[in-house]
């Protein structure tokens, strides 16, 4: 029997193709008949990508928001220069052209399935990249995001109608994860526990009642709420984050920011001056967990001789906009950089301090001294923090100091240190080759603590400079926060300034991506970067 194979949708050049065949077969060619289509994949596949793109997208935010508020060292003479639109197009991208659309696969495929564990945690970090986005860029595309050929041109919906709709996500997804669904073949960051899922969601919420607390005029019902259920991320062992491998190819397992400063020719970035002597001079016990020393003294430091080939700045005077603040370096080895300084790469890489072992599974500091290459310390075996439980201590403290209980606020201050630095000091035991001897004792523990409070107590703003910066040390591996906190309160306000004197506005809220608004009609850029965000007034100084 004479069959014909029929192409539809294509222009037959030269008539029919004829076949001999028992039956007739139509095939749309738009349509590649080899590939998978999406209700053919595997959910639990899915599920991983997001889970990978959702701990890349944290850490790229986390390290801009680490940038801008000296926790990370800022390569570059002004904000104009170091946030441009072409900065955010990979993050973008990954939210939404990877992230955003692997979770709406992956829920059609769960919700199809009765698969309502992976259902809830899709929806969770969905939620939270929802959120991320907003607290950057301010308002972005949502109802008519990830619409494929429905909306090629995405309008942006208004933040505060996104965190709403963040919300709505997050209270599907604790129902969702009480449903009591099957786990995941890999959760990465709960190991199957729904239960520590749901205090994660809560979490959120809490982080998001303490973002837009000022936007509301005081701090939502819904915060005090939430405390009160005890549901939430309270311990160290609820804490939500990535935790990386030492793999170092086919494929590199290992916390990005090891990767860049344990190579054959040392170490690829700079820490940040400010951070390490505000430690420092704190005498932090987490100071040698977050720092490697490759040398014991910095060049022009207490007497010691400068030198111009590895440290610049060592034969130089401090600019005399940093009165009274650190410069080039501390006199105990620890050698980073200034905030803004755009100077060339020098041969340093074994000179400058590495990131230590937490969070990214460096060296702990045992004032060795040694220069270190691949598959020191910890060998990369790292973390990304996404929740922590001494965050939701320090978003306790401001909502009770901004309405004026400060010994309540003291009393959260001093939890959320204590969390933390338990939290660090655990990280020391991975690191076999380090001499422990050289860790902090519970006496010097205590006496950071008391005289943390102490400060808190003498600090002239009342204590926000004190819970700010304290704040901002616990979250050594995600600064999103940080960079929250900074805009909605003004503190800390005596972070190290830019080495320029006149660095440009500081930038409350992010470019949109150029690869965003050059190819979509229904967005324009913003006309500069002190666009606020929904959540964010303004009325802060900031620098």
């Amino acid at each position: 029997m004479k069959n014909y194979f029929k192409v539809l949708g294509v222009v037959a050049i030269a008539g029919a193709l004829s076949f001999q065949s028992c039956e007739t077969t139509e095939l749309d060619l738009r349509t590649n008949p080899n590939a998978l289509s999406a209700d053919q994949a595997s959910p639990d596949f899915l599920l991983n990508q997001i889970q990978l793109s959702f701990r890349g997208l944290v850490q790229s935010m986390g390290g801009y928001g680490s940038e801008l508020t000296r926790i990370e060292y800022m390569f570059g003479k002004n904000y104009v220069n170091v946030y441009q639109p072409s900065s955010f197009q990979g993050a973008w991208s990954t939210a939404y052209a990877t992230l955003l659309e692997d979770i709406k696969a992956m829920e059609a495929l769960a919700s199809a399935n009765g698969l309502t564990y992976h259902s809830g945690m899709g929806k969770f970090m969905k939620a939270f990249t929802m959120v991320t986005l907003v607290d950057y860029f301010g308002d972005v595309p949502y109802s008519q995001a990830n619409l494929g050929g429905e909306n090629f041109n995405p309008g942006v919906d208004s933040g505060s109608d996104i965190y709403a709709a963040a919300h709505a996500l997050l209270d599907s997804a604790i129902a969702d994860f009480n449903a009591g669904g099957p786990t995941p073949q890999n959760d990465f960051y709960y190991d199957g526990s729904a239960s520590k899922w749901v205090k994660a969601a809560n979490t959120l919420k809490l982080k998001m009642y303490a973002t837009t607390r000022v936007h509301d005029g005081g701090i939502d019902s819904g915060f005090g709420s939430i405390i009160a259920s005890g549901n939430y991320i309270s311990s160290v062992a609820d804490d939500m984050q990535f935790t990386y491998g030492t793999n170092q190819v086919q494929p590199d397992t290992r916390h990005p920011a090891y990767s860049a400063d344990y190579t054959v020719s040392g170490g690829g970035n700079y820490r940040s001056i400010s951070l390490m002597s505000y430690m420092d001079d704190n005498e932090d016990p987490r100071t040698r967990y977050y720092f490697y020393r490759q040398n014991a003294v910095t060049p022009g430091q207490d007497g010691s001789d400068p030198a111009l080939e590895t440290l610049q700045c060592s034969l130089q005077t401090p600019p005399a906009h940093y009165d009274g603040y650190p410069f080039c370096g501390l006199p105990n080895g620890y050698w980073g950089r200034d905030h803004g300084n755009d100077e060339g790469i020098p041969p340093d890489g074994f000179l400058r301090t590495l990131v230590g072992v937490y969070p990214a599974g460096g060296a702990f500091d045992d004032s060795r001294f040694d220069p270190l290459g691949l598959g020191a310390g910890a060998g990369g075996n790292g973390i990304t923090p996404v929740l922590l439980s001494s965050s939701v201590h320090f978003w306790q403290a401001e909502v009770a100091l901004a309405s004026g209980d400060a010994a309540t606020a003291k009393a959260h201050l001093a939890e959320g240190l204590a969390q933390s630095v338990a939290k660090v000091m655990a990280f020391g035991a991975l690191d076999g080759t380090a001499d422990q001897s050289a860790a902090p004792t519970a006496d010097d523990v205590a006496s950071h603590a008391a005289a943390i409070e102490a400060a808190f107590d003498a600090d002239a703003t009342g204590g926000w400079n004190v819970l700010g910066q304290e704040f901002f040390v616990s979250l050594y591996g995600n600064g999103s926060d940080a960079y929250n906190f900074y805009r909605r309160t003004g503190y800390p306000n005596n972070l190290q300034p830019n080495l320029e004197p006149d660095p440009g506005a500081f930038v409350r809220s992010m470019w949109y991506p150029s690869n965003f608004v050059n190819t979509n009609s229904s967005v324009n850029q913003k006309p500069d970067v002190t666009q606020t965000v929904f959540w964010d007034n303004g009325s802060t100084s900031l620098y």
